[in-house]
């Protein structure tokens, strides 16, 4: 009878174990982000980013995310961008922090031909399906006579095109091709 008393007591004392452990991994897990909303989030984020207003072909913003973080990198031309597009992204559930690290081109006149040239350029002598939409896949940043080709072709040879038409603009001093060839991460 006395095995039976310290069985139960036995048993019991186990299944409170198990409980106190269950209820503390369960906390732990709701505090910890799991890689499906670090996911959705990012999904958000892309998709808030590509529905800014004034968010052209001359801007381009990316953004990382550390589990309710999010870094903002980029570079636009576009006054009003830059915060449109922290306070977009802090809007999103999830979201606790928006670290801003984009840069606002200054204004210049010979970027902004070099811009419009190369706009004209691309349109009308390359793959000028990249840049027919509100949010092209291709991005063209101008700096100081510098222009960075940023976004997604589907072809490498688009990509090369781009890269020769933009070294044969007037006033341009160099190009960094950073096209990604291959699907758009949606």
């Amino acid at each position: 009878m006395e095995e039976l008393v310290v069985m139960r007591k036995m048993r019991s004392f186990i299944f409170a174990i198990i409980a106190i452990t269950s209820v503390s991994a369960i906390g732990v897990i709701a505090q910890t982000p799991s890689a499906a909303s670090a996911q959705t989030i990012e999904r958000q984020v892309y998709k808030k980013l590509r529905g800014l207003p004034y968010y052209g072909v001359f801007d381009n913003i990316t953004a990382s995310v550390n589990g309710s973080t999010v870094t903002l990198y980029g570079k636009v031309i576009t006054l009003g961008t830059k915060s449109a597009a922290a306070r977009v992204v802090g809007d999103i559930p999830g979201v606790a922090e928006v670290v801003n690290r984009i840069e606002d081109l200054p204004p210049s006149g010979v970027d902004n031909r070099i811009r419009l040239e190369a706009y004209r350029t691309f349109v009308n002598r390359g793959p000028a399906q990249y840049f027919s939409t509100i949010n092209p896949d291709v991005r063209i940043i101008v700096e100081h006579g510098r222009i960075t080709l940023e976004g997604f072709v589907s072809r490498q040879s688009d990509s090369d095109l781009l890269n020769i038409l933009a070294n044969g603009i007037s006033g341009v001093f160099k190009v960094t091709n950073n096209l990604v060839v291959g699907k758009r991460a949606a």
